[in-house]
């Protein structure tokens, strides 16, 4: 199995599949035929090296941990990369993405143990930011399966 294979196989399986065992890695390598030190370095790799992923780790659903929100920033074209990257830096943000918007053009969810803790951080990145945030908490859950086919 060539690297690339092994990478899409990984990532098809880590997004709904992930191994909640002692050693989640030799689990994976052995669904795929592969060896664990294999499987460790093609995540190493698709997070260092490709940057296709930014973390491994447990999202859970919106209401049952924790305080979260979606937010949005209005961001001029030529700090936005800047600005994405600050707002990733944060633990309670699992993920910020572009969107085609007049006017809010970077979206992120915050998720925090409390309230206190969500606003907080919503809080710290309008004021290092300096730019207009919009706060969009839940008001009706949704199902939505964010997993995609990659081969």
């Amino acid at each position: 199995m060539d690297t690339s294979d092994l990478k899409a196989r990984l990532l098809e399986v880590a997004q709904r599949d992930f191994p909640l065992t002692p050693r989640p890695y030799k689990t994976l390598a052995d669904r795929l035929g592969v060896t664990e030190d294999a499987v460790i370095a093609a995540f190493r790799e698709m997070t260092l090296d490709d940057e296709l992923i930014s973390r491994i780790g447990a999202v859970y659903r919106t209401g049952t941990v924790g305080a979260s929100c979606l937010a949005a920033l209005a961001v001029p074209e030529n700090s936005l990369e800047k600005t994405a990257e600050f707002v990733g830096t944060f633990p309670e943000v699992n993920h910020n993405y572009r969107r085609d918007h007049p006017h809010w053009t970077l979206w992120f969810v915050v998720t925090a143990p409390d309230t206190a803790g969500r606003d907080a951080v919503l809080d710290r990145v309008e004021a290092e930011t300096g730019l207009p945030l919009l706060r969009l908490p839940m008001v009706e859950a949704y199902h939505l399966d964010l997993g995609f086919p990659l081969r």
